[in-house]
């Protein structure tokens, strides 16, 4: 049997666990929202007096999807986020984040690509019961460039795989998941 201390010590570690949680899948909502170029899912991870800075980029968290949708959109025709190491510290309904992130972009035309790896370094805050960006200040640490034209060779085109789209097309929001259902193929 548990005393009240034990208890309350789980009851914290619950809380703790649970309010990581939600702040990783802000994070991950985030990711996926750039990707899909889906406005609504990247501006609501933001409050509304959120902040993201991109270089000397400065966007209020509800404008920052239509600014870095167009970023995108200009430079790439695919891009992903990969979000790796995740440092969180809670204090109260404060969190102070720092998220490694793996950017691959893949140019217009489909023959070159990059790869930008970086950092998310968050202030997170829990209002009303949410937790949503109230500042983010992105980090470049290295910028790779490359051939990516093995994706236009035609023993990787005839294995078929299915091709990622930036709208709610894109087979991440199928439900329920089939194999009967249209997708996108290289």
């Amino acid at each position: 049997m548990m005393d009240a201390n034990e208890l309350e010590q789980l009851r914290r570690d619950v809380a703790y666990l649970k309010d990581r949680l939600a702040i990783q899948d802000l994070i991950a909502r985030h990711a996926r929202g750039h990707d899909r170029h889906d406005i609504e899912l990247l501006t609501s991870t933001y409050h509304e007096d959120g902040v993201d800075e991109h270089g000397h980029a400065i966007n209020p968290g509800p404008r920052y999807a239509e600014w870095s949708n167009a970023v995108h959109a200009a430079g790439s025709e695919q891009h992903l986020h990969n979000i790796t190491t995740h440092l969180c510290e809670i204090d109260g309904d404060v969190a102070h984040c720092e998220s490694y992130v793996i950017v691959s972009l893949l140019d217009r035309g489909g023959k070159t690509a990059r790869i930008i790896n970086g950092r998310y370094v968050d202030r997170v805050e829990r209002r009303d019961g949410e937790w949503r960006i109230a500042l983010r200040r992105s980090t470049v640490d290295t910028l790779l460039a490359g051939d990516a034209s093995i994706l236009q060779h035609p023993k990787f085109v005839e294995q078929g795989y299915t091709k990622g789209t930036r709208d709610k097309r894109d087979v991440s929001y199928q439900r329920p998941l089939s194999l009967d259902a249209p997708v996108e193929r290289w």
